[in-house]
């Protein structure tokens, strides 16, 4: 890495509400170096293919690259420590060696995110807000990076078996805030958290509903929220679409949450979303 290089990527470690004030709304681009992942799986599971990839999502306007290197599709199974960093640390060096821009690792397990974090990760995505892993809060402080608090139940291979709630708005904030209160025990800054209510993950169709229409008392917790949406199953179920057609009906639901008061977007087109976020936010300040 050169050294204006060097000196850039120090600069994505920035305290997070700041990097949040420069914009209306971020965008994190999907990388999955699987293959098994629901939509993409297998597309960008080699260190070319991954990293033309998400040279392709910067080039249509990402803000964050987030580099996944095991499933969490409902019915998938974990991967090893090891196999789990074969996949994603190449992907990272490579990436940081080319860009500045803010590189997520999406892992529940800290074993992998210290190695991504040591590659050049600057943020840890963490779909179980630590229930998988006690090591990742510790982690999170001792690094103090952003990092997202996902809700979610059981474990990706079980998780749509039965999910019952009664409230499900009150109980995904509620388990939420429990994960937020481990982690500020442990040390890491209330400024560095972000929340997500995790939209398919342990939720009826009717749940990812009512979480996307009633998002503003999740946004009102005080923390960025983050939603990924992005052609999942519930989508289909109002569309009627399969995965590989669910684009539009992916943009009704960002824009539902963008007007709930979402500010960050986990999605896997990064053009068509900037687009209508470009609109909808210019409409908002205009």
């Amino acid at each position: 890495m050169s050294s204006s290089a060097a000196a850039e990527s120090e600069s994505v470690k920035i305290a997070l509400p700041a990097f949040l004030d420069e914009k209306q709304f971020a965008l994190m681009g999907v990388v999955n170096v699987t293959p098994d992942s629901f939509y993409d799986g297998g597309r960008y599971d080699t260190l070319d293919t991954a990293c033309a990839h998400a040279r392709q999502l910067l080039r249509e306007g990402a803000d964050i690259l987030d580099i996944g290197g095991e499933s969490s599709r409902p019915g998938s199974l974990p991967v090893s420590v090891t196999e789990e960093l074969r996949r994603v640390i190449p992907v990272i060096t490579q990436l940081r060696s080319e860009t500045a821009v803010p590189i997520s690792i999406d892992t529940a397990k800290a074993a992998v995110a210290r190695e991504a974090l040591a590659a050049g990760a600057t943020w840890i995505n963490d779909i179980s807000a630590g229930r998988f892993d006690p090591d990742m809060a510790p982690l999170a402080a001792e690094n103090q990076c952003p990092i997202v608090l996902m809700h979610s139940r059981k474990r990706p291979e079980t998780m749509q078996q039965d999910p019952s709630y009664h409230n499900v708005v009150r109980e995904v904030i509620d388990e939420l805030l429990d994960s937020v209160g481990k982690f500020v025990d442990c040390g890491v800054l209330r400024e560095n958290i972000v929340l997500d209510p995790g939209i398919g993950f342990a939720k009826r169709f009717e749940d990812n509903c009512i979480l996307l229409r009633r998002l503003a008392e999740l946004v009102r917790t005080g923390f960025p929220v983050l939603i990924g949406t992005s052609r999942k199953s519930f989508v289909g179920q109002i569309t009627g679409k399969e995965t590989a057609d669910r684009l539009y009906g992916t943009l009704g639901s960002v824009a539902a949450a963008y007007i709930h008061g979402a500010k960050l977007f986990r999605v896997h087109d990064i053009a068509a979303t900037k687009e209508l976020l470009q609109v909808l936010s210019t409409i908002e300040q205009t």
